[in-house]
């Protein structure tokens, strides 16, 4: 039963791998002629896809460590005020389009990785926060009651009561932010960041439907990737809960 198990939780990430690596292969063993040959080889895709896991990876993790507290600062009675102020201003944010955020602080930042992973941190934001505080806010108030009945002290009741209930609410916020950014982070090459969005204007410069496919299909893999390897860790975690 157990190796049933283990199996099924490795055979999807597994079989995303080959794929990617089949995609790969093929449009780069076929990639429409001299001059789209030139802009994509092995070492090209290795490197563009380790610059797009490494925007996406920091950029989640950036937003994970800012959101989740924040969200459940706001959660609390005393600073629900504070909790719509800042919503509202994160809401207002995501309502500016993703490239034009990256050509506003490109002004800023410069150009390259650290005003990808801004624009990436600040579109990653508000799904976590909003289910963050979605979750906690769901605890059923009978629940808490009973809690401080038993004597338990706030700070225990959120480790031991609300956030254990709220989790799988925050990891769905996670998963949705991370699989967004991964898609998202294609644009960051618009600003010099690099990523499998080169191969897509690379693909459009040379006028090459190969190339744009190649760096859609890795991202579109990339994501569900991401996706699932969230899921297996939720699943584990709620398990060992």
């Amino acid at each position: 039963m157990q190796l049933k198990s283990w199996l099924a939780r490795v055979a999807v990430p597994l079989g995303l791998i080959l794929a990617g690596v089949a995609v790969a292969v093929y449009f780069v063993e076929n990639p429409g002629g001299a001059m789209a040959a030139r802009v994509l080889s092995y070492p090209k895709v290795i490197r563009l896809i380790n610059e797009h896991l490494l925007m996406v990876v920091v950029s989640s993790s950036l937003a994970i460590a800012a959101a989740v507290p924040l969200g459940i600062l706001i959660s609390r009675p005393a600073l629900r005020v504070l909790g719509i102020i800042i919503e509202n201003i994160i809401n207002v944010a995501q309502t500016v389009p993703s490239l034009a955020v990256l050509a506003l602080f490109m002004t800023i930042l410069g150009l390259g990785f650290k005003t990808a992973v801004f624009a990436l941190w600040l579109y990653s934001l508000l799904p976590i926060l909003r289910n963050t505080y979605a979750g906690i806010k769901s605890v059923p108030p009978d629940v808490i009651e009973a809690a401080r009945g038993m004597g338990m002290t706030p700070l225990r009741i959120l480790t031991r009561i609300e956030l254990p209930l709220a989790y799988p609410i925050v990891m769905a916020g996670i998963r949705t932010a991370v699989v967004v950014n991964v898609g998202t982070a294609t644009l960051a090459s618009f600003i010099g960041a690099g990523g499998l969005g080169m191969m897509i204007i690379s693909g459009i410069s040379v006028s090459r439907p190969t190339l744009v496919l190649c760096g859609a299909l890795l991202s579109a893999i990339m994501a569900i990737l991401f996706d699932n390897v969230l899921g297996q860790v939720e699943n584990y975690l709620l398990d060992r809960g």
